[in-house]
């Protein structure tokens, strides 16, 4: 199994400032000038490379919540209430206990505007304030209007999936076909499933491509949350919800079979009695001898069947 991680948490561990992603539109253009060094303003005066450093770090990792680290805010176009991101307002307005009314809707990514946590100025999507001049994110997508001062995170912008992603680019590529950016640990070994991110968690049933929790790769292909797997695997439930494949090696449980099924002889009249099962790990039906226990397949000699008729 891989784990997927969508861009939402991560440790904190400040690095250099990424100026690739700084957006150089015409009022931020001479900030982003003098971080590499000393300008020359129209009039004149000298402005050094630590005064302007100093403008961009003020507030750094002193700002954010939970899911973010940054010197920004948004403004809720449902409620015009302001909170540090959307998963902030998506967390204490949509919960079905929280809100029983209909006004507050989900904030989807890309925020249209943002307010400055240091002056509180409220302007369009942009890396530097227009008004204090501060850096509201060592980490800032212009795609997904994405802010983190968080950098250890590693994000990155995957434009398959269209959104951001944390573990840095070079551990990851993206499956056309899963529509999904997985470990290069699983890059020619992962079973191909279409759209495999893009529905709901078999067990909680919420949607995977926009969950802030971790999401695993079972064996076959079908994705799910670490944390419902585990749940599953707590109450001894060891077959995927959506194709019946068994989700990890069960070699050992099928050997505990064998000798339960040795220690238990049928009776006689069951003695001759052959059943028809279709086994869910390899997807073979076979006929075989009907045990009280369970069936057992003869072509990958795992106990995860199903009868489909008697004799």
């Amino acid at each position: 199994m891989g784990d997927v991680v969508i861009e939402h948490s991560g440790t904190p561990r400040c690095e250099a400032l990424n100026l690739q992603n700084f957006t150089t539109s015409e009022n931020d253009a001479d900030l982003v000038q003098s971080f590499h060094g000393g300008y020359l303003p129209e009039d004149g005066t000298c402005v050094e490379k630590s005064t302007s450093t100093e403008a961009l770090d003020r507030g750094y990792l002193e700002y954010g919540c939970s899911h973010y680290r940054r010197r920004c805010r948004i403004r809720a176009p449902c409620c015009n209430e302001i909170f540090d991101c959307r998963h902030c307002h998506n967390e204490a307005k949509v919960r079905p206990e929280v809100n029983t009314l209909s006004h507050h809707k989900k904030i989807k990514r890309k925020d249209e505007g943002v307010i400055c946590a240091l002056c509180d100025t409220e302007q369009e999507v942009r890396q530097v304030c227009i008004n204090c001049g501060v850096c509201m994110g060592r980490y800032f997508c212009e795609t997904c209007k994405l802010f983190d001062d968080d950098i250890s995170k590693r994000q990155y912008h995957c434009n398959g999936c269209g959104i951001c992603r944390i573990g840095g680019a070079e551990n990851f590529f993206h499956c056309s076909k899963c529509r999904c950016c997985y470990s290069v640990l699983l890059k020619n070994g992962h079973p191909c499933v279409e759209g495999a991110m893009h529905h709901d968690c078999p067990v909680c049933f919420e949607y995977l491509f926009e969950s802030v929790n971790d999401v695993t790769v079972l064996p076959c292909g079908h994705t799910i949350h670490k944390n419902c797997l585990k749940e599953m695997q707590e109450h001894y439930q060891y077959a995927c919800p959506l194709c019946s494949k068994s989700v990890c090696d069960m070699s050992k449980v099928w050997e505990k079979f064998d000798l339960e099924i040795a220690s238990t002889p049928m009776p006689e009249s069951y003695q001759d009695k052959k059943v028809w099962i279709l086994c869910n790990d390899c997807g073979i039906t076979s006929e075989v001898q009907f045990h009280f226990v369970a069936q057992k397949c003869s072509c990958c000699r795992s106990y995860n069947t199903r009868q489909t008729r008697g004799r």
